[in-house]
């Protein structure tokens, strides 16, 4: 540990970087009743704490190192760190990034100067790439977290921290992909104050830290979430799961909608947009406040804002839902006249956030509606209870991800006489030629019934499609989406399916 703490002390970060403030959260302070802090590394020039590391890491090469030139492997920050290092050193750099990387950070790279190369679809397929070129061309490769010059530039943060609060602290959250920011200040922090935690955070779809600690060792996830694509990283690095295992005090995993009220909370407090994966730690650490209670001041680091912007339609989409301030529910009514007017009557004043409706012949008609929720997860069960006492059927859909996604704009659809028709939602990656790979891929033999696609400005894409696979053909076409390789959910037993979509024949009741 000594070793860590005199890199983190002796790290050569502030050329480059700032000393990056600590600003209170008051909405959040006041809501939870106990201080809460944000260290913000947004504010750094590359709007990221990457820069640290990256920095430090270069400045630790000779001169024949750097005169090769560098190489790296980033979804993005890591990447924007290197760029505006090798500019201030006057070093070539060549940066290998996913495709589907967000823009923003592919043209922050290159307006600093760096080659930009993108390369399959994960920071994994990039990274194997940087190696092949590292080899062929003779470069410097620059590992993004699982180097010890790196995790002791990200440790300088915890550095600062404990001159900027010198009263105690209870917890630290800090967002973790590979690794090296955690282990970093987890590292210096425990040294200096053993008796304040630090926690880690991760989305629940890509929690390698969680895995590797879980089975004692680093794991490859099958697959990893795209959401918070600063932190979408299969396999945690050796060193960093080291440094991990020995000083943090556990890891929290967050979902989505988490993240995006984290975002919400961000703006409120200091009218800065996080991206996903700098909220990571703000929605852990108020997690953690609603589990654990007390009044013991918690930090969280917002380690990035460099988002796309026409991802802020999906984040606000969902704030209010990860916030528990908007329920969605799927609700059986009477058709006859009147019985809309009663059934909003029986809402009461709360403000309707969507409300979708079609039709139909039947004695009973489905509808998709959304409620705002001032008192949050007490108000949503006491107006699911009182629309049940009221004689309705409720469905609850504010955690179902289809229903979300895709079903909320597609209600009234459905279709008569379809025969072995399956349900499937996939993740395409957003680039040319997408689709047509999937149309290739499924070939000629099976009908499509049902497509609906929303592009969320993300770097993936979301499908829903319907199609006729009848039981004996099954076999095959589950090895044709395999081959294919595009992540596949089938949700032909989804209720909002049944609900809303299906022919009706096994709509199940709503309890």
């Amino acid at each position: 540990m000594t070793d860590y703490i005199r890199k983190i002390l002796t790290a050569r970060v502030y050329d480059v970087a700032i000393e990056s403030p600590l600003d209170p959260m008051p909405r959040l302070t006041a809501r939870y009743e106990r201080p809460i802090l944000l260290k913000r590394e947004d504010l750094q020039p590359v709007f990221s704490f990457k820069l640290r590391g990256a920095y430090n890491k270069m400045s630790s090469l000779d001169a024949e190192q750097l005169a090769r030139g560098v190489i790296c492997a980033s979804a993005g920050n890591h990447a924007q760190g290197v760029a505006l290092s090798a500019a201030k050193l006057n070093v070539r750099a060549v940066i290998v990034m996913p495709r589907t990387t967000p823009a923003i950070k592919v043209d922050a790279c290159r307006a600093r100067g760096a080659e930009v190369i993108l390369h399959g679809d994960a920071f994994d397929e990039a990274l194997a790439e940087a190696r092949r070129r590292e080899v062929e061309e003779g470069l410097t490769f620059l590992h993004p977290f699982d180097d010890a010059e790196v995790i002791a530039g990200q440790g300088t943060i915890g550095m600062e921290l404990l001159h900027q609060h010198t009263g105690p602290i209870e917890a630290i959250f800090v967002p973790i992909g590979g690794g090296g920011l955690a282990a970093g200040i987890a590292t210096f922090v425990k040294y200096l104050r053993p008796e304040t935690k630090v926690i880690g955070v991760e989305p629940d779809d890509a929690a390698c830290m969680a895995a590797a600690l879980a089975a004692g060792e680093p794991t490859t996830l099958d697959s990893v979430g795209l959401f918070a694509d600063g932190v979408a990283v299969r396999r945690a690095g050796e060193e960093t799961f080291r440094l991990c295992r020995e000083h943090l005090d556990g890891v929290i995993t967050v979902d989505t909608d988490a993240m995006c009220a984290a975002v919400k909370d961000i703006f409120d407090d200091t009218r800065a947009v996080s991206e996903p994966s700098g909220a990571l730690a703000l929605a852990g650490a108020k997690l953690y406040a609603e589990r654990e209670g007390g009044i013991g001041t918690l930090i969280a680091i917002s380690s990035g804002a460099n988002l796309n912007f026409d991802r802020l339609r999906h984040i606000a989409e969902r704030a209010e839902i990860g916030e528990q301030r908007e329920v969605l529910l799927g609700v059986t009514i009477p058709e006859r006249p009147g019985a809309y007017r009663s059934f909003i009557s029986t809402l009461g004043p709360r403000a309707i956030t969507e409300f979708n409706y079609r039709y139909a012949k039947d004695a009973e008609a489905q509808i998709f509606v959304g409620v705002n929720l001032p008192g949050g997860l007490a108000e949503k069960r006491a107006l699911i209870a009182s629309l049940r006492d009221g004689g309705y059927r409720v469905l609850d859909m504010s955690d179902n991800e289809m229903a979300k996604v895709h079903i909320r704009y597609m209600v009234g659809g459905r279709a008569t006489g379809l025969r072995d028709e399956r349900l499937y939602r996939f993740q395409f990656p957003e680039r040319p030629g997408a689709l047509m790979r999937f149309l290739d891929g499924l070939g000629e033999d099976f009908n499509i019934t049902l497509f609906h696609y929303r592009n969320h400005g993300a770097d993936y894409g979301r499908v829903l499609a319907g199609i006729t696979v009848p039981v004996s053909e099954r076999a095959r076409f589950h090895a044709a989406v395999d081959e294919l390789g595009y992540p596949c959910t089938d949700e032909t037993d989804n209720p909002a399916y049944r609900l809303f979509l299906d022919n009706g024949s096994d709509t199940p009741a709503l309890t």
